[in-house]
């Protein structure tokens, strides 16, 4: 009887234990859930005489690009999104800051039935402002530039803006919708319109020295996308594979872990 005892009694202990133990795990999934940070979005729009928005294949991929970024990106209060503009003054030409205001209430001590009601009240208000956003985007996206300043693409003005961004500790993450051909006068500088990379070769070449004058700006490790606009059959001579080399190796160059191309 003794021996008995002593047995239901460890079993017990063990018992306590193993539901204290998976008490605790579930405390700290919860808690890695709640804790998850903000999102910081920035999209920048091609707006140089190269891209034409208005052309059918560019609307409409833009447009989902665009759609499927804000489902993505915008979650929770906090996540924030800016838009610029490309041209020759990039760095100055915010067009957009968006900070997402919608709020999940603490349903931590609700019921079942509140929990699914606060949740359902999050959900559709969530949905609102995406709308909203992804509404005001667009309208950024068809806006016309007719100005001078659509002479030139200055994209490695961007680099600044995306420094900027990674100082707040949020999770960056970058949209290019553009053609990518950086096109800026002056001895330091590249105009792949004059002068492109002829082979991946020289494209690694020029992107790493160029990365020696640009590693003053701390970029972090945002995740890029670029969106090209060049349909699936464009010609080498419209869509140069070495002209996303580039910045591929720049990117890298500068630290940046994770660089997309679509």
């Amino acid at each position: 009887m003794f021996t008995i005892g002593r047995l239901r009694l460890s079993w017990a202990v063990t018992g306590f234990f193993l539901i204290a133990f998976l008490a605790c795990s579930g405390d700290k999934e919860k808690a890695s859930v709640n804790t998850e940070g903000p999102i910081y979005t920035l999209i920048f729009l091609d707006k140089t005489r190269s891209v034409n928005v208005n052309k059918a294949f560019v609307a409409q991929k833009y447009q989902q690009a665009i759609t499927d970024l804000i489902e993505q990106n915008i979650r929770q209060k906090g996540d924030r999104l800016e838009v610029y503009f490309i041209h020759e003054n990039t760095s100055k030409a915010r067009a957009l800051n968006v900070s997402v205001r919608s709020e999940m209430e603490d349903v931590s001590a609700a019921s079942p039935t509140d929990r699914e009601m606060a949740e359902t009240e999050f959900t559709m208000t969530l949905n609102r402002e995406k709308a909203q956003i992804r509404q005001r985007v667009l309208q950024q996206l068809v806006s016309q530039n007719t100005g001078s300043s659509n002479q030139e693409t200055d994209i490695w003005a961007s680099l600044p803006v995306i420094a900027k961004a990674n100082e707040t500790g949020a999770t960056v993450k970058v949209y290019y919708l553009s053609d990518m051909i950086e096109s800026v006068k002056g001895a330091s500088r590249r105009d792949f319109q004059v002068k492109a990379p002829k082979d991946n070769a020289q494209a690694d070449e020029w992107a790493k020295a160029d990365a020696n004058q640009l590693k003053r700006y701390t970029l972090g490790s945002p995740e890029i996308t670029m969106v090209l606009p060049f349909e699936p059959n464009a010609s080498v001579k419209e869509n140069n594979p070495a002209v996303t080399q580039y910045w591929q190796t720049l990117f890298s160059e500068l630290g940046v872990g994770t660089v997309a191309e679509e």
